[in-house]
């Protein structure tokens, strides 16, 4: 993962060669990164994907079907494999080392997707903010959940409350796309072991 630079859409060919609901997924995550949800047009978005608005609406009903989808696809992803590590096996600070560090670098590998997620939330109608809101609530208690395990077996300090630090370090990790560039003096990877190590650093007991 080390240097894994900033997601970018495939261009030209290699965006129509693909299904027709993945290219207008493609297209629309750069346009809506690049230009802002309400400044990119259906027009736009079927032009660079290579079809028509009716191809689009037999897939896709309304602009903001394509927001949603755009996180829907990325927070489901995201929640599968936070599955796989919270039930895997070894202790809870084990696994929710591995559970942090793989929500921060796929966070990493779609920076493009959060960046126009926490833009336009707001811009979606309530129906879809509402399923957002509820999918984002269960994957944050699930993570919650290896906290917890931690604090009862003693591994974890528990005069923090589990919401507490749920609600800190997905604050942090939203917060990448406000400030992370690729290119830069840190790569993906060693900001990760730097959040996971705060997180950590933050729920061992401390020195009486």
């Amino acid at each position: 993962m080390a240097g894994v630079p900033r997601d970018k859409a495939p261009s030209g060919s290699a965006v129509l060669a693909g299904p027709l609901p993945e290219r207008l997924l493609t297209v629309a995550t750069r346009l809506f990164a690049e230009k802002g949800f309400e400044g990119t047009s259906v027009q736009e978005i079927v032009a660079a994907a290579g079809v028509t608005k009716g191809a689009m609406y037999h897939y896709f009903a309304a602009k903001d079907d394509l927001l949603y989808e755009i996180y829907h696809r990325l927070l489901m992803m995201q929640t599968s494999r936070l599955d796989r590590f919270a039930g895997g096996e070894g202790s809870a600070e084990d696994r929710l080392r591995a559970a942090a560090m793989d929500v921060i670098e796929t966070s990493f590998l779609h920076l493009d997707e959060l960046t126009v997620f926490f833009r336009s939330m707001h811009l979606l109608p309530q129906n879809k903010r509402k399923a957002v809101r509820a999918e984002r609530r269960a994957y944050h208690e699930r993570f919650r959940s290896v906290v917890e395990e931690g604090q009862r077996a003693g591994l974890f300090r528990a005069d923090v409350p589990a919401d507490i630090v749920v609600h800190f370090f997905f604050g942090t990790v939203h917060q990448l796309t406000t400030w992370y560039h690729s290119g830069g003096p840190l790569g993906p990877h060693t900001v990760s072991h730097y959040y996971v190590g705060l997180l950590l650093d933050g729920l061992r007991h401390t020195p009486a």
